[in-house]
Formats: structure tokens, C-alpha cells, sequence
């Protein structure tokens, strides 16, 4: 899926890194203000230097990023090299989401009607819509899209009964791998890669690498 908003890469050199992974999209920073999760050493700046995937968005919670804040967002993320991503908590934020420019979204859709249509208005916008926490959050699959992604992520993943609830669907969605990362020690996607590994899915690189600018 081309996506003409993704993060420029050229104007930014590359800091090198080990163990790089190949994508976290669902990162938070200190723009997700109320959220008690997020650390205020979790910063855009400390994500971009600390640069643990080789495609790397941050996805801040679009209630937090209404009017000039957005502005001030997008231009900080930007300026790092990153993606713009956004988390939208169901129904009720996806049409404010759909009217700003982010690369794309990671997408709360309770077992509500409502929700599912939202899912469908995000993506009208023919940018990737990532469902986060389809477990904890009782999504039926059968309901949603198959245009949409399924993420596996760290926070979450073995809460639940990943293998009853996911297998069923290795072949109608695409996956990818999160960290949903609030802390800078939550940084990692171990967990969610050995899930994934085990269920024989294949991540879904979304967007060309992004390359940082030195620090």
C-alpha cells in the first residue's frame, strides 16, 4: 500500500544500532499526556536515539493531539524521521483521526457495531488501520475487516489464549508486531515475536525503513 505521508528518510543519516527489529509502529511519548503509563523520561527525542526497529512510528493517542498540539506533533516526530502514527479508542475518535495527516492508525474496536464501522471509516482513508488488543478488548474477528492488520504486542499478548484466539485467523488478516512501548524499558518486542514465531505468521513491514538522524 503506497502512503505518500510516510516519514522522509533522505534527509536524516543513519545511527547504527544492534539487534535492530524490523518495525514498531505503536510506541508512546509524553504526548499521550493523561496516560499515567507513560514515563517523562519517554520522550520523541529519547524513541528516536534509542531507534530499536528499523521502521519505527509513534502513535500517541489522538485525544491528546486535538488542534495546535497536533501541529506541534507532527512536526516533532517528522523532524526525527519517524512515522506519525495515532491510537484511536474506538468509535468515538475515528472521525477526528481520519481528518489529520497521520501515516497510520492503531485502532481500539470493542464487539460493538459502532466500532466496527469505525474501523471502516479509518480505513476510507486508504491508510494501514492496525487493531490493537483484540483480546483484552473481546473483538470478534469474524466482524472486522480483513482489509485491517492484527497486532501482536508485548503488553498484552499473553494475557490471554493467544493460540484459541489467533490461530483461526492466520489466513484471513496480515500481522504485525508492537511493543505499545510507555516506558523506555518497554522498548522490546520479545514476548510478541516468540508469540508470532509460534503461530507461524509473517510480520507485515508496512512502510520503507526510517533513518534517524544522528544524536
Amino acid at each position: 500500500m503506497e502512503n505518500k505521508n510516510h516519514a522522509p528518510a533522505a534527509e536524516h543519516e543513519t545511527q547504527q544500532a544492534p539487534n535492530l527489529v524490523a518495525q514498531d509502529l505503536h510506541i508512546h511519548t509524553t504526548y499521550s499526556s493523561g496516560d499515567s503509563a507513560v514515563l517523562p523520561q519517554q520522550t520523541v527525542a529519547f524513541v528516536a536515539r534509542f531507534r530499536h526497529a528499523r521502521i519505527l512510528g509513534i502513535s500517541d493517542h489522538v485525544e491528546y493531539l486535538t488542534g495546535k498540539t497536533f501541529t506541534r506533533y507532527e512536526r516533532e516526530v517528522r523532524s526525527h524521521g519517524l512515522l506519525v502514527g495515532t491510537e484511536v479508542n474506538g468509535a468515538e475518535w475515528t472521525s477526528e483521526a481520519a481528518q489529520l495527516e497521520f501515516d497510520y492508525y492503531i485502532y481500539h474496536c470493542r464487539d460493538r457495531r459502532e466500532d466496527y464501522l469505525g474501523a471502516e471509516e479509518l480505513l476510507s482513508t486508504d491508510k494501514p488501520v492496525i487493531l490493537a488488543h483484540p483480546m483484552v478488548l473481546d473483538t470478534n474477528l469474524d466482524k472486522v475487516p480483513p482489509r485491517c492488520l492484527i497486532e501482536i504486542n508485548n503488553r498484552y499478548i499473553w494475557r490471554d489464549d493467544w493460540r484459541a484466539r489467533l490461530s483461526p485467523y492466520r489466513d484471513r488478516f496480515r500481522f504485525v508486531i508492537g511493543s505499545d512501548a510507555h516506558q523506555p524499558h518497554w522498548l522490546n518486542q520479545n514476548i510478541a515475536r516468540r508469540v508470532a514465531a509460534e503461530l507461524g505468521v509473517e510480520e507485515t513491514l508496512l512502510f520503507p525503513a526510517t533513518v534517524l538522524s544522528r544524536v
